[in-house]
């Protein structure tokens, strides 16, 4: 297994500039030649008790293919001084010169009528432009209502009503070997759709890797053929249902090599209701450290059954302490849901919030015994936090005016708000000099400190800014903003 987490690559399926799927794919060691192939003998094998009739996915396929959406974004080109050393062009296809942004692609289910869709994180992360294409070809502008990292989850919204969208499915209810549906945007080929089994669940392939620890991986593994593009797609049943969100591949080159990853859909819902009730996610703790339990740990400990996960340590003032739940105790189900490994109690507890209350299942010394659980916060409370909107002017670390008239007919333009002093902030950091004339935030015109203040406040992710210096030369910055 560590063998192949090495080989994972989440990015590649899409949501990547060029540049960043370049990297990573260096990073993992991986090359983009083409691979010899090799002749594989094929023998006859006698197989009893097999199904005449093959299964029908036609009607989950015209189910969900005018629901899932093609996800296509911009990024902030970011000036370095490694541009005047390195020719672009040989690595990656651009002019060492060329202005503006990158771009990339991947996919996007629609969740409900009103246009809420649910992708990747990877897919949106950092994009100053998000451009929503349906299966009809039908066009609309992408923002962002809410992103998980931990989950590689995030929420677009588009302005339309009476969209087709794709009902939550029961991802517990997924059985070993059943048949499901990747559906995507490989490779830019619009409403793609593949099928494979279920080949493993509560997979964790230790690729989020958030920097507080807080990932959650308990990934749906499949034999569905997804690639670059497949990220933020749906994973459907055969009843048209969506049981998960296409994140990942297994693959030494990029590209699908036999295996792929999905968020459960029981997961996504709990993630996508936070971000849009509250535009962050409320994570509950449990407060444990926990190991899986093997032969090893088990002969040590004196446990008797191979099941649950050990309690190595609890933490003071947990929920998990004040429930009563003691190192040693080995967890054995969460509102009576088996968990036999870590991802799967992760899992579990990731489905609330803090104040809610869980029946977690202990064997302690050998008897079973349930110990009602009310979910912290991080901060050890019960509270619910919401996120307003920013007040991101302190942040830039600038002083900004509307441009003087004659600023705008020197420079042959009629609207714009120019930075008149720096100091640090998100400007000066990006590459932002004394004079620019800022006059287009992601696309749209920026005529005044109130247009500057509604566009940066409501937004989270990339920031594109687009505008003119006083020499009339012309220059493009991006930064994120959280």
């Amino acid at each position: 297994m560590k063998k192949y987490a090495g080989y994972l690559v989440v990015a590649v399926l899409g949501g990547l500039i060029s540049l960043g799927a370049f990297a990573l794919i260096q990073k993992s060691g991986s090359s983009l030649k083409g691979v010899p192939q090799q002749s594989t003998p094929v023998q006859f094998t006698s197989l009893t008790g097999i199904p005449s009739t093959n299964p029908d996915f036609t009607a989950a396929a015209n189910t969900s293919i005018h629901a899932v959406v093609h996800v296509k974004t911009e990024y902030a080109r970011k000036n370095s001084m490694y541009d005047n050393f390195f020719n672009f062009h040989d690595f990656f296809g651009d002019s060492p010169y060329q202005q503006g942004p990158l771009q990339g692609a991947g996919s996007g289910v629609i969740i409900s009528p009103d246009g809420y869709i649910v992708t990747n994180n990877h897919v949106v992360q950092d994009a100053t432009k998000i451009e929503i294409v349906l299966n009809d070809k039908r066009s609309y502008e992408g923002t962002v209502v809410g992103t998980d990292p931990s989950t590689d989850l995030a929420v677009v919204k588009i302005k339309e009503t009476n969209l087709p969208f794709l009902n939550y499915g029961n991802s517990d209810d997924l059985q070993i070997g059943e048949w499901v549906l990747a559906v995507g945007n490989p490779f830019n080929l619009t409403s793609t759709v593949t099928a494979g089994i279920v080949s493993a669940k509560a997979r964790n392939i230790n690729i989020l890797g958030t920097p507080d620890n807080t990932s959650i991986e308990s990934f749906i593994q499949t034999d569905a053929a997804v690639n670059r593009g497949n990220s933020g797609g749906a994973l459907v049943n055969t009843r048209g249902e969506l049981v998960g969100i296409n994140a990942a591949i297994a693959s030494g080159n990029g590209f699908y090599a036999g295996y792929s990853f999905a968020i459960p859909v029981n997961i996504v819902k709990k993630v996508v209701s936070d971000l849009i009730d509250f535009r962050e996610v409320q994570r509950a703790f449990l407060g444990v450290s926990i190991r899986e339990i093997d032969s090893k740990l088990a002969e040590e400990q004196g446990i008797k059954e191979l099941r649950g996960v050990f309690v190595q340590e609890v933490n003071d003032g947990s929920a998990a302490k004040e429930a009563g739940i003691v190192r040693g105790d080995v967890i054995t189900s969460v509102n009576k849901m088996t968990v036999n490994s870590t991802s799967e109690l992760l899992e579990q507890v990731s489905r609330y919030r803090p104040g809610e209350k869980i029946v977690v299942g202990v064997s302690r010394k050998g008897t079973d015994k349930n110990f009602n659980v009310t979910l912290l916060n991080r901060a050890g409370t019960t509270s619910l936090v919401k996120t307003e909107a920013k007040d991101i002017m302190p942040m830039l670390g600038a002083k900004i005016q509307v441009a003087p008239q004659e600023v705008l007919r020197k420079l042959g333009i009629d609207h714009g708000v120019q930075v008149t002093e720096l100091s640090d902030g998100l400007l000066r950091n990006a590459g932002v000099r004394e004079g620019y004339v800022i006059t287009e935030i992601d696309k749209k015109p920026i005529r005044n400190l109130d247009d500057l203040g509604k566009i940066l406040s409501n937004k989270n992710g990339g920031i594109l800014l687009e505008g003119v210096y006083p020499n009339k030369v012309r220059a493009y910055y991006g930064f994120g903003i959280n």
